[in-house]
């Protein structure tokens, strides 16, 4: 069973939401939304806010250590969200049993189906090709070691051809939202941007909501991002 927290970085991306549930359905994985959730803290932590990391992570930890308890595992589709559960709070709270079962319960979502697909578990009726994907991985989902995840997911579809990105979309959390350092995180994003449109895909993705937009605002030709998980909910045409 898994617990589906939406965390921070897609609340205005809902359809993301619907995607990760529906796919985990399809596989016969029973989800649930969490109970009681605030913002991960990753924004806070960037910004030096400590005293607001702590409050979010005394909201955020019961609710999940409860679900755990209950026999859920945790995903959340964020890669910074998860980050902040699987690295940055287990080290701002060493002494804390249950930010540590939190820890090793919490996995990205394709990191996820990966080990479904290691037991024989993943189910691989796709109806819909993907043609060519670009694919960003972003730098917090890269700092987890969990290896390309998403990348593996996608190539199980038939006549799909991932095109593998890995570089900086300039982003960088709060960084590029800012109007002073916006040109600069236009510039350090510039050889993604690049890639994509060198590259002509049938579409292009990054795990990270914010990375997609932001490859896109830097595109000649308007063409909006995907999401790898409404990618993968399209090849099965659910």
């Amino acid at each position: 069973m898994v617990l589906f927290t939406t965390c921070y970085g897609n609340r205005n991306e809902p359809d993301i939401n619907l995607d990760l549930v529906k796919i985990f359905e399809h596989n016969g994985i029973p989800v649930k939304i969490v109970s009681q959730e605030k913002c991960c803290g990753m924004p806070k932590l960037e910004l030096g806010d400590l005293e607001t990391v702590a409050r979010h992570k005394d909201t955020n930890i019961p609710a999940l250590k409860q679900a755990i308890d209950e026999g859920y595992d945790i995903v959340a589709p964020v890669p910074s969200c998860v980050l902040m559960f699987k690295q940055e709070l287990p080290l701002m709270f060493p002494e804390d049993d249950a930010v540590q079962e939190v820890k090793v319960r919490i996995f990205d979502p394709f990191e996820y189906l990966m080990l479904r697909h290691k037991e024989g578990l993943l189910r691989t009726d796709f109806v819909e090709e993907l043609g060519k994907v670009s694919y960003h991985v972003p730098c917090h989902l890269r700092v987890q070691n969990i290896g390309l995840k998403t990348r593996d997911v996608l190539k199980l579809v038939p006549e799909t051809e991932i095109d593998v990105i890995e570089r900086c979309s300039g982003h960088n959390g709060t960084y590029a939202v800012k109007k002073e350092f916006r040109p600069a995180s236009v510039k350090i994003g510039r050889p993604v941007m690049n890639r994509v449109e060198k590259a002509n895909p049938d579409h292009y993705t990054s795990d990270c909501p914010m990375a997609g937009h932001q490859i896109e605002t830097g595109l000649k030709e308007p063409m909006a991002p995907e999401h790898p998980l409404k990618l993968l909910r399209k090849a099965y045409g659910i």
